[in-house]
């Protein structure tokens, strides 16, 4: 196994049992210098001293396997970026905050989430029209499932036992919901005539009174399944989505009503595509979506999404990192198994492979970038367009983007024929420009927070925003 540097949490759990290096020691049968050593992550944890702590003290292991910084590192950038005109925060000095004081460093990001917050709040009294920033119920939800890393176990487990219990099979799961809902639950199914237009774009409504469920004619067949999964997750498991949510403190009841409606789509998502015989799929086909996607007979941003939920304990998949993009380069869905976290201070990055799939319709685009840190991800991405119905509609035009660290590009159909070790075809990108440290980036929308342009009436770059040499101090 990797040498495990937990100094920091051993001595958290020592300290909150009010106990010395000696009494830690004697428990542990290692001498007080080694244990201090330990805590000082000069040395690792070995396998027989964290197989000590989970018999004595009841701590699982995992509880100091190394933790996944790359989010907290952005992070910590943006509320940590320096004095103006001096270096700013050392990376190494937030890896070591984010990885050996994590409770700190969130504390630090919580510090700042609320300063940006009250900003917006004084922007909005004063009548601003600046952009707003809030840490909105929308990004408290998307934290939420961060922190489950996009897999709810005892959702996940009970919606396969359910679609179990239920008896779908591949290409049947819509016939078989129906005719369950309407001898279990005496729901009828109903679909709007065209001609009776819902003059808010509703696309579905269930009416608990009458117990009618009601589809606008516009939902593909994949999309009823869903709506259909999502009310029996009401129904059925209404009491275990309210437990998860009462071990949460949520600020609002917005928040907590949309990370309601998130775990019943939890659920829907792993209804539909049930764990185990996905999972199975995903490694025999190499994790190719188009493949998947006709395998089960549902949508390619469905396959993306249920595929960044693959962390089953004993039978985890990929860890991807899940993203839906419009044109302008707003994310409208995001979920990540990993640590990798783009900036909420301004855009996504230009030279990000998911704004090039809007070039090419239809079509898988690859390609293999790097972050400021040097962590190197693997990206695939595909543009999807739905048209409501009929000519002249509006349409919704998205980029869907799939990543993994490259450390897993193996069990990838997409890493076959890429050189991932060859630096050359490597894309350098960033979480977004104001938190990017890439100077010399020609994309350069804006620049870096904290950072001293260098201003000179006689003097153009090719680079959008040069920057001044910092001055250490």
């Amino acid at each position: 196994m990797d040498r495990v540097y937990a100094g920091g949490r051993l001595r958290r759990m020592r300290q909150d049992r009010g106990m010395t290096q000696v009494d830690l020691a004697k428990v542990l049968a290692i001498s007080p210098s080694y244990l201090n050593q330990i805590e000082h992550d000069t040395r690792p944890l070995t396998v027989s001293v964290l197989l000590r702590i989970n018999e004595v003290f009841g701590i699982d292991p995992g509880f100091f396997a190394p933790r996944d910084t790359a989010r907290a590192m952005i992070e910590l950038r943006e509320a940590l970026p320096g004095r103006p005109g001096a270096s700013p925060v050392p990376l190494a000095d937030l890896q070591e905050l984010a990885g050996r004081m994590p409770e700190v460093a969130e504390a630090v990001i919580e510090l700042y989430r609320r300063y940006r917050e009250a900003g917006d709040h004084l922007a909005a009294l004063t009548d601003s029209r600046s952009s707003a920033t809030a840490n909105s119920p929308h990004e408290m939800v998307r934290d939420y499932f961060y922190r489950y890393q996009n897999y709810v176990d005892e959702l996940d487990q009970a919606a396969e036992q359910s679609a179990r219990a239920v008896g779908t099979r591949r290409g049947e799961v819509r016939r078989r919901l129906r005719e369950y809902l309407a001898q279990t639950h005496r729901i009828t199914v109903a679909v709007r005539p065209r001609e009776e237009g819902a003059p808010t774009g509703e696309m579905h409504r269930y009416d608990a009174a009458s117990r009618v469920l009601t589809f606008s004619p516009h939902l593909r067949p994949g999309q009823q399944a869903f709506r259909l999964a999502t009310e029996l997750a009401y129904l059925e498991q209404g009491d275990l989505i309210d437990g998860l949510l009462d071990a949460e403190p949520w600020p609002s009841d917005e928040a907590r009503h949309l990370a309601r409606i998130g775990l019943a789509n939890h659920f829907a998502g792993a209804f539909i595509l049930p764990y185990t015989p996905f999972f199975r799929a995903a490694e025999k086909f190499r994790y190719d979506l188009e493949l998947l996607a006709d395998h089960f007979g549902v949508s390619y941003e469905t396959i993306a999404h249920r595929l960044s939920t693959l962390q089953r304990p004993g039978m985890r998949g990929v860890p991807f990192i899940f993203v839906r993009v419009d044109r302008a380069g707003n994310i409208s869905k995001r979920q990540s198994a990993t640590g990798f976290h783009f900036s909420r201070s301004g855009g996504t990055c230009p030279l990000w492979n998911v704004y090039e799939s809007f070039a090419a319709p239809g079509r898988v685009i690859t390609q293999v970038a790097e972050m400021p840190d040097g962590q190197r991800y693997l990206w695939v991405a595909r543009s999807l367009t739905r048209n409501r119905a009929g000519h002249g509609q509006p349409a919704k035009t998205f980029a869907v983007g799939l990543g993994c660290e490259v450390r897993h590009s193996g069990r990838l159909v997409y890493a076959d024929g890429l050189d991932i070790e060859d630096s050359r075809t490597v894309m350098p990108i960033g979480p977004g420009c104001k938190t990017c440290e890439r100077p010399r980036c020609p994309q350069r929308a804006a620049p870096p927070i904290g950072g001293q342009l260098a201003v000179e009436d006689h003097r153009s770059t090719f680079v959008p925003y040069p920057l001044a040499m910092r001055t250490s101090s």
